[in-house]
């Protein structure tokens, strides 16, 4: 077992703040792509959970194979000639599909993740290599539970990763932002039933974060996500069926756009 603390000496606890997470939940708003606010707002309402959850993962085995060999997991996600020469439909595949149609990089959530940290201490501890761990799936949990980056399909990712590891932060992100959604587009369409089923399917999954991450992107799609447990998002499906017969783009963030007439669906989605 390693002699790595949970929680570094040094590390303090900032407090339950919640009137700062809605201050950066606003930043959010003004600007979807502004992902530091993310990091504001979870680290805002961090509690204890958080530190039962990384304590979970590292007396797995695959929690001590991670501590002894600290693979950076963005090296691994970046290396699309790699991940290209896996099988057709494998997770793997999809991903690079989806980060290269999407113009996103795992670096890119790192260096998100860094603005947010300009200035602190960096700590050598349990919690910091599990955060990282969890930033750097998150686009693995778009492509595994079938969601998209549309403004809902956001909000259903982060409901389902609550479930996985409960975190207030994330679940405030989830329903505040659901809220948002909800008030552009009026109650015709079931957006919180969207945003339940999403925390009910990450209840019943086995953890991503848990999974030996290379081994998961050799695996098909449709596979992984019966090993895992990760059935289809029926009524996230059906509010975008919805939108796009009322001529709504689901993408657009409060629908203000035309859809395009028959969109494709991007692969991972048609998969679901």
């Amino acid at each position: 077992m390693t002699s790595l603390p949970l929680s570094h000496p040094d590390r303090t606890d900032g407090g339950f703040r919640p009137f700062k997470a809605l201050h950066h939940f606003r930043r959010l708003i003004a600007d979807k792509e502004d992902t530091e606010q993310v990091f504001h707002i979870i680290d805002a309402l961090r509690d204890k959970r958080f530190g039962r959850s990384v304590e979970r993962f590292f007396e797995t085995a695959e929690g001590q194979r991670v501590l002894a060999e600290r693979p950076y997991l963005p090296a691994l996600l970046d290396d699309h000639d790699a991940l290209r020469r896996l099988p057709e439909g494998s997770v793997g595949r999809v991903y690079v599909d989806f980060m290269e149609r999407e113009g996103l990089t795992a670096q890119g959530l790192v260096d998100e993740s860094l603005k947010f940290r300009r200035g602190k201490p960096s700590y050598d501890d349990m919690l910091e290599i599990y955060g990282d761990r969890l930033r750097d799936t998150h686009d693995l949990f778009h492509i595994l539970t079938g969601y998209g980056r549309d403004a809902l399909g956001e909000q259903c990712v982060l409901a389902f990763s609550y479930s996985q590891t409960p975190s207030w932060g994330t679940l405030f992100i989830a329903w505040a932002g659901a809220r948002e959604i909800r008030k552009g587009l009026g109650r015709r369409y079931p957006i919180y039933a969207a945003v339940r089923e999403g925390q009910r399917i990450g209840r019943v999954a086995e953890q991503i974060a848990h999974q030996n991450i290379e081994t998961l992107l050799a695996e098909p799609l449709a596979a992984a996500r019966k090993r895992l447990g990760i059935p289809e998002p029926v009524v996230y499906k059906q509010v975008h069926a919805m939108m796009r017969a009322d001529g709504i783009d689901p993408y657009d963030l409060l629908g203000t756009k035309p859809a395009e007439a028959g969109a494709a669906k991007p692969e991972f989605a048609q998969a679901a």
